[in-house]
């Protein structure tokens, strides 16, 4: 949640009551004319729609559009109120468009009803038949007709769940649509925001759902909610662990049973129909414009989105323009200087440098026709050594697969081991579970995505593999495959894995080296995720575990492009909660947990077994 409101602060957007914006850049209201209009869509249904259009527009000085759709609010409201900022970035605001927000179906002062994650509809047999698609198309269509002086070419862009709306849109088929971009896209809402292959992300969405209701009986308005909750506290790990089982959300002090999204995340643990109607990434086909895919490698909330709707288009539509951008980013971070993270300098301004040399020509080829469309397959920021590195695919050609190899006693290995015996073991609690930051906040801080594991690699029901110090640099680049095997005293549980880069014993510290830390033994995070053991064979019918039973369990870590430098180590952690980023799994099999009692808490032992790996991508 916290990374949501810095990325629309930094939009200059006043979101949801909760902050103030930074006030109106006068270059807007020196610069541009402001209108605003109801745009009806082929229901009837009219959108609220902000529409800057630059004062030196005319017949013979047109411009292209470029526009976003967002629930988020087209804040500020009346023709003569202005933002701090116009699209993506203060160098497209200069360099002049005409730009559109919308506000989406049901959101804010637009009319109609607002669904999450509208499904798509492939085949459209009605004018009945309606999605996020017809929506950008008739909006397209309206403003190249409407608007004066345009000249005929749009493009979108997003970033977070308005990306979700850009990606969406790419399917309308307008012709005037020539370029879009996703930016941190959600993409599959079961898998990026609400569960993490089954865990429950718990203060992304127990802090997102109060302030994102505004409509309260179907009148549009341009009031935010002020529904807020007060914690009391700002121990996040006190205050969702004394809340205790999920159930306990819907009491009256809290959400009470009457915030329907909330609500529906617990009504629909598994990967049901719910989910997967919602799913864009399978319906990304049939587009024929030019889309570039921006995320970040620290983006706590969409990583998923980022490169799954790369991957989806690129194989549902051959040959078409198709581009990815990564970098050492949070949730939109590359509009930020992106030059540091917590206690990890990534060296430069990485946000400016996106802005400047990818952004800027993307839109200014395809939208005005300036410069040229020379981009690479893939522009990613490598970490660890901290360049842009140019692909010609993702994942690169050259990364040949290796495993990497969890062996009993805590050793991490290249090399296959001679005997495949033995087990690692840590007994896990449910009523102490492993904080997954040593920050005290009530949010889901980004910053815990570099974090020190130390003082997780130090508790017990941690399990700990390293290799030796390495006499080489090794550069993993794609996902990665965690293929577990497991066993346990209970009938179900959580497997979280973590990917470290451990420092050397006389590494230095660097200018933003957090107060109170050393970089010495810094074990930075590169990458995790976790996964709910009950969805081990299908994600939609959970399964428990026979007590003891060694059973495998396979997941995917989204990608990386990380340098383990010489004279570092690699390290894996194990671990079966990581709270409250993940609720507690009851560690006894129910069929919905976040119906599940008190009492169904157990402790449990866990055991990794020889035999569990992690496949990865290394460049020689």
């Amino acid at each position: 949640m916290k990374s949501k409101l810095l990325l629309l602060l930094l939009l200059g957007i006043t979101y949801l009551g909760a902050a103030q914006a930074p006030p109106a850049n006068p270059f807007i209201k020196e610069n541009y004319t402001k209108f605003e209009y109801q745009i009806p869509m082929r229901d009837g249904t009219k959108l609220f729609t902000a529409v800057y259009v630059p004062k030196d527009a005319t017949p013979e000085k047109k411009y292209p559009i470029l526009m976003q759709r967002t629930p988020y609010s087209c804040r500020p409201y009346g023709t003569d109120a202005f933002p701090r900022r116009l699209g993506p970035s203060e160098l497209l605001m200069k360099d002049k468009y005409i730009f559109a927000y919308q506000d989406v179906r049901g959101r804010w002062m637009s009319e109609g009803v607002f669904q999450e994650m509208t499904p798509h509809i492939d085949v459209k047999k009605s004018p009945k038949d309606l999605d996020e698609s017809t929506d950008t198309y008739d909006t397209v269509e309206w403003l190249t007709k409407n608007i004066p002086n345009n000249n005929g070419k749009v493009g979108q862009w997003g970033i977070s769940y308005p990306g979700f709306y850009a990606s969406a849109g790419a399917l309308s088929g307008h012709p005037a649509l020539v370029a879009s971009s996703p930016q941190a896209p959600m993409a599959d809402l079961w898998r990026d925001d609400s569960y993490h292959n089954g865990v429950f992300l718990i203060p992304h969405n127990f802090n997102f759902y109060p302030f994102f209701t505004n409509r309260t009986d179907g009148t549009p308005t341009s009031k935010p909610a002020t529904t807020e909750f007060n914690y009391g506290t700002e121990d996040g790990y006190d205050f969702f662990l004394k809340l205790g089982p999920l159930k306990n959300s819907q009491k009256p002090e809290f959400y009470g049973g009457k915030d329907p999204y909330w609500t529906a995340n617990l009504e629909h643990p598994n990967n049901d129909e719910f989910w997967r109607s919602r799913n864009i990434l399978p319906h990304l086909k049939g587009i024929k414009h030019a889309v570039m895919i921006v995320g970040g490698w620290y983006d706590a909330e969409d990583l998923h989105g980022i490169f799954k709707t790369y991957e989806a288009i690129e194989k549902q539509n051959p040959g078409i323009y198709n581009i990815l951008v990564a970098g050492p980013w949070t949730h939109g971070g590359w509009n930020s200087e992106g030059d540091k993270l917590g206690s990890v300098n990534f060296g430069s301004k990485t946000g400016p440098y996106f802005q400047e040399n990818i952004e800027r020509k993307f839109f200014g080829y395809f939208l005005k026709g300036e410069g040229d469309a020379k981009f690479p397959e893939a522009q990613i920021f490598e970490t660890g050594t901290n360049k842009w590195r140019n692909f010609d695919a993702w994942p690169p050609k050259a990364a040949a697969e290796k495993s990497l190899y969890l062996l009993p006693g805590g050793k991490l290995s290249f090399e296959a081991p001679a005997k495949n015996t033995g087990f690692d073991a840590f007994v896990s609690d449910p009523a102490r579970p492993v904080p997954f930051t040593q920050t005290i906040s009530i949010d889901m801080n980004a910053d815990y995505m570099v974090e020190d594991q130390r003082f997780a690699a130090r508790r017990p029901d941690v399990l700990v593999f390293q290799t030796e110090v390495l006499d080489k640099d090794i550069t993993l680049a794609g996902n990665i495959l965690a293929n577990l095997k497991v066993s346990t005293t209970g009938t179900d549980a959580d497997w979280i894995v973590k990917l470290i880069d451990v420092y050397p014993g006389d590494a230095k510290d660097n200018p933003n080296t957090a107060k109170g830390q050393k970089m010495s033994n810094f074990q930075q995070l590169v990458r995790h995720d976790g996964f709910r053991g009950k969805f081990r064979e299908d994600r939609a019918k959970p399964k428990p575990f026979k007590p003891g039973e060694v059973t495998a369990v396979n997941y995917e870590l989204i990608d990386i492009l990380h340098t383990f430098k010489k004279g570092h180590r690699v390290m894996v952690q194990v671990q079966s909660s990581m709270f409250p980023l993940f609720d507690r799994n009851p560690q006894k099999f129910v069929p919905s947990i976040p119906n599940a009692n008190e009492a169904d808490f157990q402790k449990a032992t866990h055991k990794v077994h020889a035999g569990s790996l992690l496949k990865v991508r290394v460049i020689e």
